[in-house]
């Protein structure tokens, strides 16, 4: 069996999707008969010897976790600017001179992304509830509103000044982001390199794939080698994520 073949089937495995259930015409096993992907690339790999195998998975695994820190990230930023766009809303809406709740319908309105979320607030808000226990609506949003009901503060301003934290903290990820592009590339050509060198070193026929596949200290050196890599992308994600907020 060819091992680029079953690679490729591995980081295939990495991209695959959370859940279909937002597409219509996906069709789900039911939960009784659902299988765990997991097992099958070692069981298929196992064929071509168990350093493929470990190091397809490790790999598999490392790609599973880069794109999940990075989807994290990017769901930040769209949460912040989220939360800045609301606020901005509501603000100009009591600025106007409307109720709160009627601020409130107005922004959900206007930000049909928010409105959902803001469901939950306006029906509390409207019969007397506690805002900021809504797990739904944007924190900053429920609990300026929060703060402004409990000491009787102006609306607006409690809002300005969460609105200013928010802008503030998009300000700040943008910036991150801009600036961590130069290490993360050169974090993921280092971790690409070992799988460049190993498809240079086929082109040139040195035949380092016989080796991986046909001697234990191929083998080994698979294992040690897709380890270090995930090694490699770990400590980059922990380096970067210690400057990321909270």
């Amino acid at each position: 069996m060819n091992p680029w073949f079953l690679l490729s089937w591995g980081a295939g495995l990495a991209c695959w999707p959370k859940s279909m259930a937002r597409t219509r015409i996906a069709w789900r096993l039911p939960r009784a008969v659902r299988v765990c992907w997991w097992p099958l690339p070692a069981l298929a790999l196992s064929f071509v010897g168990i350093g493929w195998a470990v190091a397809t998975l490790v790999l598999t695994w490392t790609l599973r976790q880069e794109h999940r820190w990075r989807a994290r990230e990017k769901a930040a930023l769209a949460e912040a600017e989220l939360t800045g766009s609301v606020l901005r809303t509501m603000i100009a809406e009591l600025r106007a001179g409307a109720h709160p709740v009627a601020a409130a319908e107005a922004t959900a309105e206007a930000v049909p992304a928010a409105s959902e979320r803001l469901r939950g607030l306006i029906a509390a808000a409207r019969f007397g509830g506690g805002t900021a226990a809504d797990p739904d609506a944007p924190p900053a949003l429920a609990n300026a509103w929060a703060l402004a009901n409990r000491f009787g503060l102006p609306m607006a301003e409690v809002l300005d000044a969460a609105r200013r934290d928010a802008e503030a903290e998009i300000g700040f990820r943008r910036r991150l982001k801009a600036k961590m592009a130069g290490p993360r590339a050169s974090a993921a050509v280092l971790a690409v390199l070992p799988l460049l060198c190993l498809v240079l070193g086929e082109a040139m026929g040195a035949g380092p794939v016989q080796v991986f596949t046909g001697t234990g200290a191929g083998q080994l050196s698979l294992i040690v080698g897709s380890g270090l890599i995930w090694a490699g992308t770990a400590w980059c994600r922990a380096l970067t994520g210690r400057v990321a907020p909270s």
